[in-house]
């Protein structure tokens, strides 16, 4: 044998005095997988959802939401169809809330439902105006 290890080769293995042997399962441990690419999933997902951007109201449109507008008054169930921007992307959803409306703050151009939510008046692209059971 001439081999680069024939000097070792038939020793014993060595054991340690201090240190007890590793466990099989301590030892698969070591090589277990990680993620190397912390984040990079929820990036992915996050480029992948879809957004819709927010569409102009013809003049038409505007005139007849801004008489539903003026017939709102607090008591009445109105619901509402409004733009609602993405905090994270350009572009946003659009939402349809329903409710009694508690009141129309025309300084910060919003109007409160009876449940505490905020819809701002230049988000809004249509109304379904509730008809009295009077």
């Amino acid at each position: 044998m001439n081999g680069p290890y024939d000097d070792i080769i038939d020793l014993p293995h060595p054991t340690s005095e201090r240190h007890p042997r590793m466990s099989m399962a301590n030892r698969a441990a070591q090589f277990s997988p990680f993620a190397a690419l912390t984040g990079y999933e929820a990036a992915v997902k996050e480029t992948a959802r879809l957004t819709d951007s927010k569409a102009e109201l013809t003049e038409e449109e505007k005139v007849v939401l801004d008489a539903k507008l003026q017939l709102l008054v607090p008591g009445m169930e109105a619901s509402f169809v409004y733009f609602q921007q993405d905090n994270k992307k350009e572009g946003g959803t659009y939402l349809t809330a329903a409710g009694m409306v508690k009141r129309i703050d025309s300084c910060a151009r919003e109007v409160i439902l009876a449940d505490g939510q905020k819809i701002f008046v230049d988000d809004i692209i249509g109304i379904q105006l509730e008809a009295s059971a009077d």
